[in-house]
């Protein structure tokens, strides 16, 4: 009788140990899905893929995966490791526009896998994924990873007509300028002046906050996927991975983007526009110069001439030495061009 009672005691503690297993896989994904699409950290939703195999399997589920956001595979540079990569190809395949732009950056500028990354990209951009249609607008406009003769400004255009159609206003700042100086489209100054201070209306409003928003220009922004005042994972991998690492760009002299919070790198010699007062700062997009001007360069910027005087030591300077030295410098730099306008770095409104 006392082993009788012992089997039933077992029984049921057996029992309870087996309520978890008896839960249905649909109510599991379901939950799996509701903290991957909420989680702040990776660290979040990898703990509990640890805690069983069970657990395992269905938190990889691609129906799980697809709803995963950016901040639960913001894997940092530090802590790159193929299971990394590994998992973000999974996130990728399962159709999650977020991971599809975020592992294209990586491997287009970080990897050199230049046509898996714009594959990624095109992937993300077919989904009207604003970021990933952008980053495809620079790499178009820049030619990245291929030639100068590489370059489509038309197709630029057009990517960046449609992240701007969906709220992302650094591609409507570009897009402005674009048609305010003809690139690449047909020159219209009153309709580029607009869209730039339609931009920058954009961007003061999502730093004010959604209650100062008119409802039409809410959904706007709402299907933006970065602001100035956040940067996204994808960039904050790129600064990461050149800044750990002194020779990642090689010999040839390649340069960064000079706006801190982009992070992308020259894929070739000249690739980038410099500011065409100091000389000394060179940019993937106009987007990144706006940024970088309001951000820090307004206070630094000094005409190239002039720094070159002062750290010569040069107190007084004619007019023939200012001539002389500009000639110097157009016949060492004929690849380089400027992106700034004639009076001005940018178009900017003060709100």
């Amino acid at each position: 009788m006392v082993a009788s009672r012992k089997q039933r005691t077992s029984r049921r503690s057996n029992g309870k140990s087996d309520y978890f297993d008896g839960l249905p896989d649909d109510i599991i994904i379901c939950i799996f899905r509701k903290l991957c699409s909420t989680a702040s950290c990776p660290s979040h939703f990898i703990s509990v893929l640890l805690t069983c195999k069970r657990l395992n399997t269905l938190g990889l589920h691609p129906l799980v995966l697809r709803k995963a956001n950016p901040k639960s595979f913001a894997v940092g540079a530090r802590n790159w490791s193929e299971s990394a990569h590994r998992f973000l190809k999974e996130c990728a395949k399962s159709g999650n526009s977020e991971a599809c732009y975020t592992l294209g950056m990586i491997e287009f500028y970080c990897l050199q896998n230049r046509r898996s990354g714009i594959s990624l990209l095109a992937k993300a951009a077919i989904k009207s994924h604003a970021q990933a249609l952008y980053s495809l607008a620079v790499i178009q406009f820049n030619g990245s990873g291929g030639t100068k003769n590489d370059k489509n400004l038309r197709a630029g255009i057009i990517l960046c007509a449609r992240a701007a159609g969906l709220g992302h206003f650094t591609a409507l700042r570009e897009l402005g300028h674009c048609l305010q100086d003809g690139y690449g489209t047909s020159q219209n100054i009153a309709e580029g002046r607009r869209l730039l201070v339609q931009a920058n209306t954009l961007e003061a409003m999502s730093q004010l906050g959604s209650k100062a928003l008119p409802r039409v220009l809410l959904h706007q922004l709402s299907t933006s996927f970065s602001t100035p005042l956040e940067i996204d994972v994808a960039n904050k991998f790129l600064v990461e991975w050149y800044g750990l690492k002194d020779d990642a760009l090689g010999p040839e002299g390649l340069r960064m983007c000079s706006n801190a919070r982009c992070g992308r790198p020259e894929t070739r010699r000249h690739e980038f526009r410099r500011c065409s007062v100091c000389g000394t700062r060179f940019y993937c997009s106009r987007g990144c110069q706006a940024l970088d001007w309001k951000m820090k360069h307004k206070g630094e910027c000094i005409p190239s001439w002039e720094l070159f005087f002062m750290e010569n030591g040069v107190a007084h300077v004619e007019d023939g030495q200012v001539e002389q030295w500009f000639h110097a410098v157009d016949e060492g730099n004929d690849d380089v061009e400027s992106m700034q306008d004639e009076d001005g770095v940018d178009t900017f409104v003060e709100i």
